[in-house]
């Protein structure tokens, strides 16, 4: 049979030009010669892919894909168990949240997102409702790489005074007045990209659900107070020299401000040194205690 045939070509280039143990430098059509592993064209130990049926090979990669959702959920739920504590009351997880939160644990792959899961399920045992369902929806959409630009973003916002929500601050404007009608460039631009957040990045950020689409500015500084402004690791206080000033801002959804609390980062620190350069022709900059 021609079926037959085909996967039997499929199983033999298979098996003699991908190595398993040394798989991440080969040539792309190994890389897809891989993948019949996962659709069951490749034999194993009790199975035959050369001469099993299309219905016997569909069988197969539901077996490998139901055991590869275990190994998944495993994993997430050992990590879950290293960072729950033992000296604290625990709490009985909302019935329906566990049942949503493992079917859609047992899709992540990535070890860098499976401990992402594993810390989430920690920390809804410790002090639960952190969390929600829609939040859980957006996490199993994000790729590592996306993860990784949230990181990027975070550890380059701040925390304005007393608040607790991030803002990704993008520059800051002069309020129109006669004063500064004839200023060639009444908006100054932080420029996010010099260090690794590309505008780009930050339009994946809004269609991945996690930043507001929509530029946001605050209302006019008073140059009678200071700001405090809280990164990461940093702590700086901000005196506008003039009352005509405002920021420009992009704003965390209430599903970023969820996933801040998982990601660990530190701002760099020459987006500190450059971030203090563009502010100090129009803002008194102090280091906070």
């Amino acid at each position: 049979m021609v079926e037959t045939a085909q996967c039997s070509k499929i199983h033999r280039e298979t098996r003699a030009n991908v190595d398993p143990a040394n798989s991440s430098d080969v040539s792309a059509r190994k890389k897809a010669l891989l993948l019949g592993r996962m659709l069951g064209l490749s034999s194993e130990k009790d199975y035959q892919a050369s001469t099993a049926s299309i219905d016997d090979r569909a069988h197969q990669r539901r077996q490998l894909q139901r055991r590869q959702y275990q190994e998944n959920i495993e994993t997430i739920y050992k990590i879950a168990l290293s960072q729950t504590p033992s000296d604290i009351t625990g709490i009985d997880l909302d019935v329906d949240w566990a049942h949503q939160f493992f079917q859609l644990a047992e899709q992540i792959h990535n070890r860098k997102m499976q401990e992402l899961w594993g810390r989430i399920l920690a920390s809804e045992i410790t002090t639960p409702g952190h969390f929600s369902l829609r939040t859980l929806a957006t996490l199993k959409q994000l790729t590592h790489k996306e993860a990784q630009m949230l990181e990027k973003a975070l550890a380059m916002s701040v925390r304005v005074n007393d608040e607790n929500k991030f803002k990704l601050i993008i520059g800051f404007k002069h309020a129109s007045s006669l004063g500064h009608l004839f200023k060639k460039n009444a908006q100054t631009n932080i420029g996010l990209s010099q260090f690794g957040l590309p505008y780009s990045c930050i339009l994946t950020l809004i269609e991945a659900g996690i930043l507001h689409r929509s530029e946001l500015e605050t209302g006019l500084l008073s140059n009678k107070k200071a700001i405090s402004f809280s990164l990461s690791n940093i702590k700086l206080k901000l005196t506008p020299k003039s009352g005509q000033l405002f920021f420009n801002y992009y704003r965390f959804t209430s599903t970023g401000d969820e996933l801040a609390q998982l990601l660990q980062f530190n701002t760099d620190g020459n987006y500190i040194k450059a971030l203090k350069a563009i502010f100090a022709h129009d803002f008194k900059i102090e280091s906070a205690s």
